[in-house]
């Protein structure tokens, strides 16, 4: 972490905008293969943001592929060691997110995957709604797209697991390294499915249902 949030600070002071955070290695499988029992970290800024409507360019790339996220949009600040109510209330609104991930090394160094912060390539997101009163995913199915034909649908709530823990965990995980996450951020909360590599041409859909969708077509 201390080697990504120094390249973060370096993309900051190069002109990027903080966006906010994501969760990677959320698949229990590859977990168990780095030998480490929970999520980790990286980071979002505006140097890999895909504006709205824009397509993303894949020169460059190795193994470029999608997953479909929940995006948490955070309205206020929260420490670390704040509890689950506070974590909720910090949550404005949800909506769909794109990342696009590159597999360019080995998944045998957990801490060279960190400091590259976690196979990070793009983001993109739809527009946020307000986060319900009761469970933010309740009904809500997670559909895969490319080129309008659709890979995978699943019951976002048990894909996405814990999202306030998620908050928490994110809030803990900054302070921890001598950050914040502050109002105004963005955390994608790691894949709902599985991996779907994308190819110049192609056009992937996140579609959360109630929560909105964001496309994204791939150039050469």
């Amino acid at each position: 972490m201390t080697a990504q949030l120094a390249r973060r600070r370096e993309a900051l002071a190069a002109g990027a905008e903080r966006v906010g955070w994501k969760l990677g290695i959320n698949a229990p499988a590859v977990q168990r293969a780095l030998g480490i029992d929970g999520v980790v970290l990286g980071h979002l800024t505006s140097a890999t943001t895909i504006p709205p409507g824009a397509s993303h360019s894949l020169t460059g790339g190795t193994r470029v592929a999608m997953e479909v996220e929940v995006a948490l949009h955070v309205g206020d600040d929260l420490p670390g060691g704040a509890d689950a109510e506070a974590a909720r209330r910090a949550v404005a609104g949800l909506g769909a997110a794109i990342e696009f991930v590159d597999l360019n090394r080995a998944f045998d160094d957990v801490e060279a995957i960190v400091a590259g912060n976690v196979f990070h390539r793009a983001v993109a997101f739809g527009p946020p709604t307000a986060a319900p009163a009761g469970p933010w995913l309740d009904g809500v199915t997670a559909r895969i797209l490319r080129d309008g034909a659709e890979a995978e649908a699943l019951d976002a709530a048990a894909a996405a697991g814990d999202l306030v823990a998620i908050v928490r965990f994110v809030a803990d995980m900054l302070a921890a390294c001598g950050e914040r996450l502050s109002a105004g951020d963005r955390i994608i909360a790691g894949s709902l499915g599985r991996l779907v590599f994308v190819a110049p041409g192609d056009t992937v859909t996140a579609d959360l249902g109630r929560l909105g969708s964001v496309s994204v077509r791939l150039d050469p």
